[in-house]
């Protein structure tokens, strides 16, 4: 009887615990937490949870997507990877473009090329400092950062210059498909590039090698220093990108205006399952967490909070949020 007992007691343990670690898959906890604030924003203000409010958010959280691509990219090979010099290169990215651009739809391409080209070179500077020189990339990219300010100040003299062509901005803003903007479908483009690079090519095994375990993925014949300074290279390439699809969204480029997606890239990463330890996650979950930032940060303004109480709110939830998954053995997905 006792072992009856015993046996049933295990069987009905079975399902919480099934449930506890589907919970705790990268991609479920920000998706359920997504459905919970857009029903709460929804009843505070009526048309929060609207479709045409949905893209908005959605057309915000991609600009955030993007660069965290790079971003993700890096904390996955590892050796405590982080990239703080994305918002500079973004602000440096949206000068170029719009002075390239100046308005005129002829010269997106010749934009986005200087701004994706700019970019590309500043992440693989990082890369070469943080490989050959051996500076920690917290601090490589910190330096980094100053040095890109530094410069955007000498070259602006501080004076907003450049501006977004309107085809640019028509992409970003405007329907192109089923009501949906351009920007979004991008999102999509880099969220299937992502999975194939990472799932299905050599390159994307050999990132999760390096973030596991460096000295046994050069122990295989991974050349560890071309992977790390390839991940700060595309780092750097992906926030060249997003600076372009800043600048139409915003119109005109500044210093500054990509400051704002600095340390947000990152937390979209680590509420997206990543550890910052590397070796684990997947983008698809950065995309939800990218959207759970937008949509938190939406809802805290819908309700009109004071800045300090959103603030702090925003801060417990990010650090249950990062509890949460760190108790957690495997993240992949």
């Amino acid at each position: 009887m006792s072992q009856a007992t015993s046996g049933e007691t295990q069987a009905a343990a079975r399902p919480s615990f099934n449930l506890m670690a589907l919970l705790r898959r990268p991609l479920v906890a920000p998706s359920l937490l997504i459905i919970v604030l857009l029903t709460l924003g929804e009843a505070a203000s009526p048309g929060f949870a609207a479709p045409t409010q949905i893209i908005k958010l959605l057309t915000i959280a991609a600009l955030l997507g993007i660069v965290a691509a790079g971003q993700n990219l890096v904390i996955l090979g590892g050796r405590e990877g982080i990239d703080l010099s994305v918002g500079a290169v973004i602000s440096l990215g949206a000068v170029i473009a719009g002075n390239i651009m100046q308005g005129d739809n002829y010269m997106v391409a010749p934009a986005i090329l200087g701004a994706a080209g700019a970019g590309l070179g500043i992440g693989i500077i990082n890369g070469i400092g943080v490989t050959f020189i051996r500076i920690p990339p917290l601090v490589m990219t910190l330096g980094m950062l100053g040095v890109v300010q530094g410069a955007l100040v000498a070259i602006t003299r501080g004076i907003p210059s450049g501006n977004a062509a309107p085809g640019l901005t028509d992409f970003i803003t405007q329907p192109v498909l089923l009501g949906i903007p351009g920007i979004l479908f991008a999102w999509l483009g880099v969220g299937l590039f992502m999975r194939w690079l990472l799932r299905r090519t050599a390159f994307g095994y050999r990132i999760y090698a390096i973030g596991t375990n460096e000295r046994a993925a050069a122990l295989t014949g991974i050349s560890v220093w071309r992977m790390r300074i390839a991940l700060f290279g595309l780092s750097g390439l992906f926030a060249g990108l997003t600076s372009v699809f800043v600048l139409g969204y915003t119109g005109n480029s500044f210093i500054g205006v990509g400051d704002q997606y600095m340390l947000p890239s990152i937390i979209a990463v680590v509420l997206g399952g990543t550890p910052l330890s590397g070796g684990q996650g997947s983008y698809t979950g950065t995309m939800a967490g990218a959207f759970l930032l937008v949509v938190l940060q939406s809802i805290l303004i819908t309700l009109q909070m004071e800045e300090f109480g959103r603030q702090i709110i925003f801060g417990i939830t990010l650090l249950v949020l990062m509890l949460f998954y760190g108790r957690q053995r495997r993240l992949r997905v």
